[in-house]
């Protein structure tokens, strides 16, 4: 990595901090600045524009967010009523909570219909099919394909329920 790259994986880790105490909603230019220790003006000069920021902080959340569910789960593929309960545990965690209001936030401005954060979520969901595939034990690459989708719709289920007071209810669907 040359010096402007390491400066920008640098600040993209303080701005991934900054969204992940504050959320998207504060992510107007000279907070996300303030966040990284810099002017609004040197920003932009490590990033076209405000869009790049915000989509190279939620690759840095992101990361941080897989290795974290990497940990949780064992180190070989698991069938996918065993993976699940795994997962329900790391959705119970309050420190992981800061990942899933973020998502929550994406999906959120999606749904009102804005490109930027539909595409973010997708990118994000179809990385979540893909590495829980690789998390799951199954018969064929259908029933591979299949457990995948069933874990991701699972687990946003359970992430909106508890997002709206009704996690117990969540746990018990899940565990």
């Amino acid at each position: 990595m040359n010096k402007q790259e390491d400066r920008r994986t640098a600040i993209a880790e303080r701005l991934a901090d900054h969204i992940l105490q504050h959320g998207l909603i504060a992510s107007s230019l000279r907070p996300l600045a303030q966040a990284a220790g810099t002017s609004d003006r040197m920003l932009l000069y490590y990033f076209e524009d405000k869009a790049e920021i915000i989509a190279v902080a939620l690759q840095a959340v992101a990361g941080r967010m897989a290795g974290l569910m990497a940990a949780a789960v064992a180190s070989e593929p698991l069938p996918y009523d065993q993976l699940l309960p795994k997962l329900a545990v790391l959705l119970s965690d309050e420190g992981f909570w800061p990942y899933m209001r973020i998502w929550l936030e994406i999906a959120s401005r999606a749904a009102g219909g804005d490109p930027f954060y539909a595409k973010v979520g997708e990118e994000i969901g179809r990385g979540f099919l893909a590495w829980g595939r690789a998390q799951l034990k199954a018969e064929d690459d259908e029933a591979l394909d299949r457990d995948a989708a069933r874990l991701l719709l699972a687990i946003e289920g359970g992430v909106l329920l508890k997002s709206i007071g009704l996690g117990d209810v969540a746990a018990k669907a899940i565990n």
